[in-house]
């Protein structure tokens, strides 16, 4: 698998700065993955989108707010790796879900779109990136810049 698409900490291609931003930039975060990531057809880039809309959603509810979002992408094997970083050292975790409790469901979503997911912790910060790589069969054009 090529550098940056494990969560190994090689730079994606493509960043957004989200600091200062609040929960409703979420249409504008996920209008400009859709439009970065144009080779992906529509089924796969659904699921992108959902593992995108998860992980910055858990930073605005459990990470103080993201700080960046980046989006790299692989025609072979197709994947799209997600990473978005938080200020804060707490890690996701996947809970059941539970009928009494509204939320809780974003890192089931992500664990089950996902071929894998996981932390990177950042020391000198105390805060985090928390990355995916979302499977992209049929894609047959390399992504574009925005």
């Amino acid at each position: 698998m090529p550098d940056g698409m494990t969560g190994d900490g090689a730079s994606p291609a493509w960043s957004w700065d989200l600091r200062g931003t609040s929960a409703p930039v979420l249409v504008q975060v996920r209008r400009w993955a859709s439009r970065t990531l144009t080779g992906i057809d529509d089924a796969h880039l659904g699921d992108v989108l959902m593992v995108v809309t998860e992980l910055v959603t858990n930073a605005y509810d459990h990470g103080r707010g993201p700080v960046e979002i980046r989006l790299g992408h692989t025609r072979t094997p197709c994947l799209v790796h997600v990473e978005v970083d938080d200020s804060s050292p707490d890690h996701p975790a996947v809970a059941a879900p539970s009928q009494t409790t509204p939320g809780g469901r974003g890192m089931l979503i992500v664990a089950k779109l996902a071929t894998a997911w996981g932390v990177r912790e950042h020391p000198g910060t105390g805060g985090k990136t928390v990355w995916a790589d979302v499977p992209c069969e049929a894609a047959d054009t390399e992504p574009r810049t925005p």
